[in-house]
């Protein structure tokens, strides 16, 4: 018997020869004096057919997700999978499976909402799905995307704790645990930590896990997400952040519809829209407010920030209009601004959210770097600035950091709005929100 493993994807290429393939048996289907057995691996499935009687003994009772080896002679045949089956197929079980499992791997996997406990109940079955890890292997490639473009562009990777003393940006939506007897919080952000290293490195980014015990149940609140984390020194303007988050994004969907082109139209993901001159449009808050006012008369000039509706309808409008999948929403009021944010002289403050598609991925603003005025910010949203907490964030400007602004960038968002899932916990392996912690 042969020993050296040939994978699914390339049995074609040796058609004549004998081999063996190693996987799990993914679907039986007996025809009277004809067996076919799908076997899959990590690049696809395989068919085989299988006629001697002893082999076939060999399968009785056994279940898909059985480990097999199988060896055998290439045939080329065009209605198999990969236009290659084997033949004279002797069979060796590696670890066999009774159980019949609660759900069919080879059927289409509900993303129905109302069957959305089902499919994360069973995850463990329905990754085996091909469809189903067609989203992962998208996901893989989109943060692998993030990674190379920033590299690029010479930002270094950093890992920052995810075990903080105190919350990062106040607030309640932390999640608190015992540390030793005293009390820490999971950290909703890097915030601090990317911002002290732009006074090393000038350009830094972190994907990472956040936390945020939102008591949200929504179609777009997860409680643990996946966060890309970035931090720019040196910028000229808050234009400068915004056209590199934009550059970035433009970039990451470029690939990855032209590197997952087929298995994005088997998900039925939506046409790839983005600006012809590669410039993400842009409309201040206030714009917004006045053109969706306008359009389904209301008034919402008092909002602070977009309500959901607004961000699908300027979403629409950008794609009519500008024929862009992305739009900037920029210029909030100053109210609605944080003490690390740069203010501006128009009452607004130097922050732009990224919408893709009807939602918000990317937070981005321009970071306030004065020392003086970073104490006279924190003070008046009542933080106390002596705090041990502050004590070396504040050094970070105290000895000099210069003009910067970053973003907080959600992945899963990202992967939902990209495929045209739902909802973001179908773009997760293993979901956390409110309900769901096993």
């Amino acid at each position: 018997m042969s020993t050296t493993r040939t994978l699914t994807q390339d049995i074609s290429a040796h058609v004549g020869e004998t081999v063996t393939i190693e996987g799990w048996l993914h679907k039986k289907r007996l025809l009277g004096g004809l067996n076919f057995i799908t076997l899959r691996d990590r690049r696809g499935v395989a068919q085989s057919l299988i006629d001697d009687k002893d082999e076939i003994e060999k399968l009785r009772g056994l279940q898909v997700g059985t480990v097999l080896s199988l060896t055998g002679t290439v045939v080329s045949d065009e209605r198999a999978p990969g236009g290659a089956e084997l033949h004279d197929v002797k069979v060796e079980v590696q670890v066999p499976v009774t159980d019949e499992p609660p759900i069919e791997i080879d059927k289409p996997i509900s993303h129905k909402s109302e069957g959305l406990e089902n499919l994360f109940d069973y995850r463990v079955l329905n990754i085996r799905n091909l469809q189903e890890q067609k989203i992962f292997k998208i996901r893989a490639s989109l943060t692998r995307y993030l990674r190379e473009f920033l590299t690029t562009n010479e930002f270094i990777e950093i890992d920052t704790p995810k075990l903080l003393a105190g919350a990062t940006e106040g607030g309640a939506e932390v999640f608190q645990l015992d540390y030793f007897g005293k009390t820490a919080t999971l950290a909703q952000s890097p915030q601090f930590f990317k911002q002290i290293m732009v006074g090393a490195f000038e350009r830094v980014f972190e994907i990472n896990h956040s936390y945020r015990a939102e008591p949200s149940a929504t179609t777009r609140h997860l409680t643990e997400l996946t966060m890309l984390d970035l931090e720019i020194g040196f910028v000229k303007s808050h234009d400068e952040v915004l056209d590199i988050v934009g550059d970035m994004t433009q970039n990451v969907l470029r690939r990855v519809y032209e590197e997952h082109a087929d298995d994005l139209k088997s998900l039925n993901a939506p046409q790839l829209l983005l600006p012809e001159d590669g410039k993400v449009p842009r409309y201040t808050i206030a714009q917004i407010h006045e053109l969706y006012g306008k359009a389904n008369n209301v008034d919402l000039t008092e909002e602070k920030d977009l309500i959901p509706d607004e961000e699908r309808w300027i979403a629409e409008y950008a794609r009519k209009n500008h024929g862009s999948d992305l739009v900037y929403a920029v210029d909030f009021p100053a109210e609605a601004g944080k003490f690390y944010h740069k203010f501006k002289d128009d009452g607004t403050v130097a922050w732009g959210d990224l919408l893709f598609r009807g939602l918000e991925i990317s937070t981005v603003p321009l970071r306030e770097n004065n020392y003086e005025k970073m104490i006279e910010q924190m003070t008046a949203a009542g933080l106390d600035v002596t705090h041990e907490g502050f004590k070396h964030y504040l050094q970070a400007f105290k000895y000099g950091l210069p003009q910067h602004g970053g973003c907080g960038f959600g992945v899963d968002r990202l992967v939902q709005k990209t495929i045209g899932l739902n909802n973001v916990k179908e773009a997760t392996l293993f979901p956390r929100d409110i309900n769901r912690l096993t």
